[in-house]
């Protein structure tokens, strides 16, 4: 019974003025991977592929021929599942490279999350795990880059609503103004133990770093993503010198093999890595990182990269195979106007999934009706 696969190109609107430091972003789009097999169609994979414009190492021309040469491999063999489906990453990751090697990290991302998916039946169920029967998992509530009025609205929202863990961007604004943001949150919140992450996205200047890190310092962060810009050769030294835990981010797009990454860690040396499935080379790759990285007793998250429910719901199973110790970075599902609708549900800064609540998939398939489980 061959597989079969079909791409669906679609545009996600955003609900506000999502500013980051590349700029605003008005719209999001994904390409979905369907795979079905042959003699049962109404059952199916679905896998998206998002990647993410000036952060990710590839365009969405390159991500469109990457797709159309996958649709032209799996069609045009007569490839099967394994009857028992994949019993671990690596058995996933053999069965890929039989079928097309050589596949970008957003398009390896979403070709994983499909051929999972339908080796668990077609049901968007990825891993089998407790998440899925109620067991929830912490997160951190992501504060957007906006206005001084705004951003202090956005905290309260947040903590209000049971976060006690914020991340918010820095380095977009002038220094000292997102110095009296910190300030004020340790001043109002000082009873709620309000756990603050902060991201830079590569903003600060190597001259300038570890001035501003030290600065920081005094409002307690837990830590800093991507003080520098990735590459520079002052990260290892900023990682040895910093007042502040510095997670790496950026640093690790585009390192693929196995060595390269244990290079990378090995001569940084930072106190966390954050993983994306979309950016970092898909799951298996996310899963080689967290091997090493424990290995050298380097901690570690995951977060989404602004997928839709599909991309959110697999980031969200696999995190589940691990023992969660601190809030991840899967908080983003109520940010589009015309989402999928899933079970995902974010309640006192915890993800939960919750069966009660069916899948709809008719913002990508409109004749398709809600997917039951």
């Amino acid at each position: 019974m061959p597989l079969r696969i079909s791409i669906h190109k679609h545009s996600f609107q955003f609900s506000f003025e999502a500013r980051t430091s590349r700029g605003l972003m008005k719209e999001r789009v994904s390409w979905f991977v369907k795979l079905w097999d042959d003699k049962n169609a109404d059952v199916f994979g679905l896998g998206e592929c998002a990647p993410l414009p000036g952060l990710s190492k590839e365009t969405g021309e390159e991500v469109e021929i990457a797709l159309a040469e996958l649709e032209k491999v799996i069609n045009g063999q007569k490839m099967e599942l394994p009857s028992n489906g994949f019993a671990t990453l690596g058995e996933l990751e053999s069965f890929i490279f039989g079928l097309e090697g050589n596949l970008i990290s957003s398009v390896r991302f979403a070709f994983e999350t499909a051929l999972l998916d339908l080796a668990n039946g077609g049901k968007r169920i990825i891993f089998k795990t407790k998440f899925l029967e109620g067991n929830p998992i912490p997160i951190n509530g992501l504060i957007w880059m906006g206005g001084l009025d705004h951003t202090l609205q956005q905290i309260d929202i947040k903590i209000k609503d049971g976060f006690r863990c914020i991340k918010m961007k820095v380095g977009g604004h002038d220094f000292e103004k997102e110095c009296d943001i910190l300030q004020y949150v340790r001043r109002k919140y000082y009873r709620e133990n309000v756990a603050v992450r902060l991201d830079a996205n590569g903003a600060f200047k190597p001259e300038d770093a570890l001035y501003k890190l030290r600065q920081l310092e005094k409002f307690n962060v837990h830590s800093i993503e991507q003080p520098i810009k990735p590459g520079l050769p002052e990260m290892a030294e900023l990682c040895r010198q910093s007042p502040i835990h510095i997670a790496l981010d950026e640093e690790l797009i585009g390192v693929q093999s196995a060595e390269a990454k244990k290079d990378l860690l090995t001569r940084i040396k930072p106190m966390f890595i954050i993983l994306k499935p979309s950016l970092h080379g898909g799951l298996r790759s996310c899963e080689e990182w967290i091997q090493l990285a424990e290995s050298s007793g380097i901690g570690w998250w995951i977060t989404s990269a602004l997928e839709s429910s599909i991309g959110l719901n697999a980031t969200a199973q696999f995190t589940s195979l691990y023992s969660i110790q601190m809030p991840q970075g899967l908080g983003t599902g109520m940010i589009y106007t015309n989402n999928i609708g899933s079970p995902l549900m974010v309640e006192k800064g915890m993800l939960t999934y919750n069966h009660q609540t069916d899948w709809d998939l008719t913002p990508i398939f409109p004749y398709v009706v809600a997917d039951s489980e």
